[in-house]
């Protein structure tokens, strides 16, 4: 079953979500703030979906700005990297879709059609 990480907030994760519901894909329901993905399962995601791990920050959102993790990502490691994001939610993009094999970061219809139908 897929963990589907996402802010109920966030319009994008409704999107995500309603276009889960009606392609009947089966899902859990994980709220991206109370229950960060851990590092070692980050990492599991950024290895198998061949997503750069730069491309899981949310680099629109409040967090990242405070941080100025625009001019400090480049100089960090791996590690240092999956550390952040695992540490605060709001610094990871959503909705984020993972169910062992697979992820998707962030909401695209047809990257949904070709991962999850």
């Amino acid at each position: 079953m897929m963990n589907f990480y996402w802010y109920p907030k966030c319009s994008t994760c409704q999107k995500a979500k309603k276009w889960l519901n009606a392609n009947e894909v089966e899902f859990k329901e994980i709220h991206i703030v109370d229950n960060p993905p851990a590092k070692d399962e980050l990492k599991a995601m950024v290895n198998a979906s061949g997503i750069d791990l730069k491309k899981f920050f949310n680099t629109s959102g409040q967090r990242y700005r405070e941080l100025q993790l625009k001019d400090k990502l480049a100089e960090m490691s791996e590690d240092e990297k999956l550390e952040l994001l695992s540490s605060n939610g709001m610094l990871i993009k959503r909705p984020l879709a993972w169910d062992g094999a697979e992820a998707t970061v962030g909401f695209k219809e047809e990257t949904y059609k070709n991962t999850w139908s």
